[in-house]
């Protein structure tokens, strides 16, 4: 609020560094903290105890800038028990630490360990409206690059009834598999190895965590209707989580035969 005149001071109440009485001596002055102390608006604002016995403002003792000069000096043997000095009367101040109880204070709502205070003065249950959650740790991470990531399982109900723990894709390529191999597009692949004729090795960009995962593979093009030759692809029985390994063969139902082919269009997903 405005003021008319001077703005009275405000804050905490102030106790002052011990004084000690000189004999002959009606002046001293006052510190706090060992720094001299002007911080107040007028001399009815201080406390002092002289031999036990409180002073009268202005009668017997007054106060400009740091300095705090009684009425008559004082004697050998005289006590300056303590200067206390006084915010604003007006005004509560800086209320000290720890002082302020959810009882102080005027906002609605729950008050208690599982809510916040929320802008408008109302409290709020943590978290968002319409997620529930008892997680006691940090479940998702969310990185500078905004990548999110979480440390346990996921559900889905997706209108089934029920929801039930789904399984995202680890790795997955499509590439040509005919002259020089190459990566048409892929996700969690580092490369691909041209083990031989119709033999490759998909390489993971990170391990599985063991050699239990499924490796699901395109059945391969047909290469002529009418001649029924067409290419059978397949993953063999996974014993590496650093990558898995692709069989191409071209099929004949005429000859009732196969022999191992490249494939110029082989799709791979592995899942664990």
């Amino acid at each position: 609020m405005a003021y008319i005149g001077k703005t009275p001071v405000i804050g905490n109440f102030v106790k002052l560094d011990a004084i000690t009485a000189v004999n002959g001596q009606a002046a001293y002055t006052m510190q706090n903290g060992g720094v001299n102390f002007t911080s107040y608006d007028n001399v009815n604002q201080f406390l002092v105890s002289l031999n036990g016995v409180l002073q009268a403002p202005t009668d017997s003792f007054t106060v400009s800038g740091s300095t705090l000069t009684f009425a008559s000096n004082l004697s050998t043997g005289d006590v300056i028990d303590f200067v206390l000095v006084l915010g604003n009367s007006l005004d509560i101040g800086t209320p000290s630490d720890n002082t302020v109880s959810l009882a102080k204070l005027t906002a609605t709502g729950t008050k208690d360990a599982t809510t916040f205070l929320r802008g408008d003065n109302t409290f709020a249950a943590a978290g968002v409206a319409g997620i529930s959650s008892s997680a006691d740790a940090t479940a998702i991470t969310i990185d500078s690059s905004e990548n999110v990531s979480m440390s346990q399982n996921v559900s889905f109900n997706s209108g089934f009834g029920s929801a039930t723990t789904v399984y995202g894709c680890r790795a997955w390529v499509r590439f040509d598999g005919t002259g020089t191999v190459a990566i048409d597009n892929s996700g969690g692949v580092s490369s691909l190895t041209d083990n031989s004729t119709g033999n490759y090795t998909v390489n993971f960009t990170t391990n599985m965590p063991d050699i239990n995962y499924a490796a699901i593979v395109s059945p391969g093009a047909v290469i002529s209707t009418g001649s029924q030759i067409f290419n059978y692809t397949s993953p063999q029985d996974p014993s590496s989580v650093s990558g898995v390994t692709i069989n191409n063969r071209e099929v004949d139902n005429d000859s009732s035969g196969f022999s191992t082919a490249d494939n110029d269009c082989i799709m791979v997903a592995v899942f664990r």
